[in-house]
């Protein structure tokens, strides 16, 4: 049997990561090989996996015979090829400790909560294998014998984007990690987000409802289908307009779901990119005058906060040991407060 291969759920994957292929394993059929699905010959000779994250790697188009994609139903022949193929190289993800500042906004023996910056990976993948949060993590609790932060029962319990500011909670025991991943999969944890993002909106409140799914045109971005769709995820996303500044709008979303690019995806589809979101369009001047004074203080404003304007405002959940509600807040970073400021004196003086 072949060691362990991991297919992770695509809500998983960080920025940074690359769409080009890398072989992981490659078993070859018996001449005696009698016709069988793939994803049940795989999982006769790949352990720690199972039949339904081979069929969804399949349907991905990591999983190859003889060279080529196929999909789940493939029926194995004899002396077939059979690769399984990843987004990442091969890499030993042993993480070290790294000497590296962390903003801890909450700590006990059970969990630590991080007010994370911009720009700092969360977990170590293809481009970022070190100074990453988990890296940091593992420098702070260097002298807890019993934390190692290489066992996978403990750890992360949820991530944002790597240009996406806030907070997360990470779990410092086994049990911590089951309490707090049963409340974010039965969606009782409490997330807002708030985002500047282009155009103006029609009414204060709204509802975003739409399935999350890899873009088929481009694997590092997220699309969205019809929820009776097959394709993607689930997602349902609220937002509520916190102030207006014509041609940009700061606005409050609360998550139903934690899909992979959900706010920046689900924003784009009603028309409403973030601002300076390269990935999602949002760095190109989508609202306003087409005056060089205009162009010029958009620009400024790109520099400013230059990557998604997006900040993890509110986290609650249940406390995994005690019961007890807690509720975290962090004020915006200083980036999207500039940026926020210099969209509010502009709208003043236009009105």
């Amino acid at each position: 049997m072949v060691d362990d291969v991991d297919f992770r759920d695509d809500d998983e994957l960080e920025d940074g990561e690359t769409a080009q292929l890398y072989e992981h394993h490659r078993v070859v059929a018996d001449k005696n090989q009698k016709l069988l699905r793939i994803d049940k010959f795989l999982l006769s000779h790949l352990s720690n996996t199972s039949r339904n994250r081979v069929q969804k790697a399949a349907d991905a188009g990591f999983i190859m015979a003889n060279g080529r994609p196929v999909k789940r139903s493939y029926k194995v022949k004899p002396d077939d090829v059979i690769q399984v193929m990843l987004d990442r190289p091969h890499y030993e993800n042993k993480i070290t400790p790294e000497d590296i500042p962390l903003n801890i906004v909450y700590e006990d023996d059970d969990l630590i909560v991080v007010n994370k910056p911009a720009g700092l990976v969360v977990h170590p993948g293809f481009g970022n294998w070190n100074g990453t949060l988990l890296n940091a993590l593992a420098w702070h609790l260097k002298d807890m014998p019993q934390y190692d932060i290489n066992d996978p029962e403990i750890g992360l319990v949820h991530r944002i984007d790597k240009d996406t500011s806030g907070l997360l909670v990470i779990a410092k025991t086994a049990m911590a990690k089951t309490g707090l991943g049963l409340q974010f999969f039965n969606k009782t944890t409490k997330r807002e987000y708030n985002a500047l993002v282009w155009g103006n909106f029609k009414e204060d409140v709204g509802r975003i409802e739409g399935n999350i799914g890899r873009d088929p045109k481009d694997r590092m971005r997220m699309a969205v289908f019809p929820p009776e769709s097959e394709i993607g995820k689930s997602a349902v996303t609220h937002y509520y307009i916190l102030e207006r500044f014509g041609y940009t709008t700061l606005v409050k979303c609360v998550l139903e779901t934690g899909r992979t690019h959900q706010i920046r995806a689900h924003m784009r589809h009603i028309g409403h990119p973030l601002f300076c979101d390269e990935r999602y369009g949002g760095d190109q001047i989508l609202k306003g005058t087409t005056s060089s004074k205009y162009r010029q203080f958009v620009e400024n404003a790109f520099r400013l906060c230059p990557r998604q304007a997006l900040h993890a405002k509110t986290l609650g959940f249940v406390h995994p040991r005690t019961g007890k509600e807690m509720m975290f807040s962090s004020e915006l970073p200083d980036d999207m407060g500039a940026l926020i400021g210099k969209w509010r004196g502009y709208a003043e003086a236009m009105a």
